[in-house]
């Protein structure tokens, strides 16, 4: 379990990363978004066109691409939307193997099967013919437009991503249950358990020691 617990810290990591990447992409679409109100309307101003679809399509393209890369890190941190009228009400400890259940039988198969529908759209979005050989790229439909390929790309990226955190949350969920302080208080279980968890006589097949 140590040694996966050491998996888990790097993908906690490469989400924390994620989530700042997404946080500065927040300023870039403000920033794009302002200059494509300015030069529209400088450009009725002055009968010239000043604005571009390449500003236009990328100013969407980033907004995606913002929540596109938070997914791991909202699931980390355990802050997606929760609609219920009796998880809030559970002990901490029965939250935890809610979220253990919920994570093993839907999350996991829904990111799984995220990655396999997208992933032929993806491909012939890059060029993949029918028969096997490759074209060009899909565009924009609209004049000076960018590729389609790259920004579809990214929701396989962001299946993938949400994928591994979500293994590395049941690694967490199985540590806390069975015991392990640290992480039962990285997750904000730590009022769930007084007495011996109810898996501690798990045998960690994973330890290395």
């Amino acid at each position: 379990m140590r040694f996966l617990l050491k998996i888990v810290k790097f993908i906690d990591a490469f989400s924390e990363a994620l989530g700042k990447l997404s946080g500065l992409l927040v300023l870039a679409v403000i920033a794009i978004g302002f200059y494509n109100v300015v030069v529209r309307y400088l450009g009725r101003f002055m009968e010239t066109s000043l604005s571009s679809n390449v500003f236009i399509e990328l100013q969407w393209y980033l907004y995606s691409l913002i929540f596109l890369l938070a997914f791991p890190y909202i699931l980390k941190h355990n802050v997606n939307v929760r609609v219920d009228l009796l998880y809030a009400r559970w002990p901490r400890k029965r939250q935890l193997w809610v979220d253990l259940l919920g994570t093993l039988l839907f999350l996991i198969p829904f990111c799984i099967v995220g990655i396999w529908v997208a992933y032929n759209p993806v491909m012939m979005s890059w060029g993949r013919l029918p028969g096997g050989g490759w074209g060009t790229w899909e565009m924009s439909p609209d004049p000076s437009g960018l590729p389609r390929a790259p920004i579809k790309t990214m929701i396989i990226f962001a299946f993938a991503t949400l994928l591994l955190q979500a293994i590395a949350q049941v690694i967490k969920y199985i540590a806390a249950l069975r015991g392990n302080e640290e992480v039962i208080e990285a997750l904000g279980y730590e009022d769930a358990f007084a007495g011996v968890p109810d898996i501690a006589a798990i045998p960690d097949v994973f330890d290395s020691n």
